[in-house]
């Protein structure tokens, strides 16, 4: 009977408007099925407006929707152990599923937890009225150099805040109400637009340093005189994401986990129903220079963080801590289960990831089903990067969908 179900869910995951490619990649065998075309829209901002939390390296939300449809029934458990910023962990509360959201980092708890069980906007008003942040907080000895992001009235408004939410964490006076304050904020604090505490900067998925801001802020001769109220730009985004939340709310709640994603004790031998996931690819993403204003802002040591993270600088490498990535999948994954293990394109398509994946897969004894290449047109993060469409990884999303035998 779960065999069965098995064969059906693969099958509704082939319907639709796909098509299997002609000849299959010579690296896969001749009778292993590669599915090619869009298999979701390459329009922005379709998904629930929850989802509008800016992350380098993240997948659309389309990406987990598009799997949770075909391979995972309501109060199933679907894992992320590499949860970024919690896309898969928000779409399935969206669609009536527990989750487990892993992460080696930190920051993806504060960008997630508050999303999967969203307050009310007027919640969030009241909450912020009650927040003094005119008393003025002098900067710490070891505080960067800030003036070249902010105002000066924006910058001690945030100081404020920081020394706010750092207190109430402490103190365990924390609630839902200032964990959503401070998902915002985090989220908010620079960007290329008046709905950022900054002034112009890069777009807001990272953190260029001081010195590379200054030169910013002669190129483009950004304006200090002008004031950004952080209550205001904190409710206005909140107002934003909070805007197609659906009533009542479907999620199941879930599990928050910070381990290792080859060694999550947490989870128990056979309970997770369905995996969707993108692992870290080789050297795409600097976690200190992304981040480190964030982790500033949340009291986080970004040095700390940096060394429990795998630097994975060559293939064999990847290889062999995907391995121990996946023997950890074979053992919590219900007999039957299938996952979704995204690879994009790494230097600009040379190294084929989703090969490798195929060749781990059959290793330590999972079935790999198919191969979904998902490509797409330009966005607005592509253009910026100067990357062309469907290289690097920007707009191709390649990945290998796998199950666990029924023993």
């Amino acid at each position: 009977m779960e065999e069965n179900k098995a064969k059906d869910a693969h099958k509704r995951a082939l319907k639709g408007n796909i098509q299997l490619q002609d000849t299959a990649i010579s690296s896969y065998p001749e009778d292993y099925q590669v599915i090619d075309g869009e298999l979701w829209t390459a329009r922005q901002r379709q998904m629930s407006s929850l989802h509008e939390i800016s992350y380098r390296a993240c997948f659309k939300a389309e990406l987990p929707e598009y799997f949770i449809k075909r391979y995972a029934n309501q109060q199933d458990v679907v894992y992320d152990p590499f949860a970024g910023r919690g896309t898969t962990a928000v779409q399935a509360a969206l669609m009536g599923c527990r989750f487990i959201a892993n992460d080696i980092n930190p920051l993806m708890q504060i960008l997630a937890r508050p999303r999967v069980e969203p307050p009310t906007l007027r919640a969030v008003e009241q909450r912020l009225d009650e927040i003094d942040l005119t008393s003025g907080v002098e900067p710490e000895a070891d505080e960067p150099d800030l003036s070249v992001f902010y105002n000066q009235r924006t910058l001690e408004e945030l100081r404020s805040l920081r020394r706010y939410l750092d207190y109430r964490r402490r103190s365990g006076l924390e609630d839902a109400l200032d964990e959503w304050i401070r998902m915002v904020a985090t989220n908010r604090l620079t960007g290329h637009s008046k709905g950022f505490f900054s002034v112009y900067t890069l777009p807001p998925n990272q953190a260029v340093t001081s010195e590379r801001q200054q030169i910013i802020n002669q190129r483009y001769q950004n304006d200090f005189s002008i004031y950004r109220d952080v209550k205001s730009i904190i409710l206005k985004k909140s107002k934003a994401l909070l805007k197609e939340i659906p009533h009542p709310w479907p999620g199941k709640g879930g599990i928050f986990l910070n381990q290792d994603a080859a060694n999550t004790y947490a989870i128990e031998d056979s309970t997770v129903n369905l995996i969707i996931t993108s692992p870290p690819f080789l050297d795409t993403v600097q976690y200190r220079n992304d981040n480190w204003l964030r982790c500033w802002f949340n009291h986080i040591d970004t040095e700390a963080v940096a060394a429990r993270m795998t630097n994975l600088h060559s293939l064999e490498q990847w290889t062999k801590a995907m391995t121990e990535v996946f023997l950890e999948f074979k053992r919590i994954m219900v007999p039957g289960a299938y996952g979704a293990f995204e690879v994009g394109e790494v230097r600009r398509g040379k190294i084929e990831l989703d090969i490798t994946v195929f060749s781990i897969i059959r290793e330590v004894g999972l079935i790999p089903q198919a191969t979904y290449i998902n490509r797409q047109q330009f966005t607005k993060t592509a253009n910026i990067w100067g990357v062309a469409n469907n290289l690097g990884g920007t707009n191709s999303n390649r990945i290998v969908v796998f199950r666990k035998g029924i023993e």
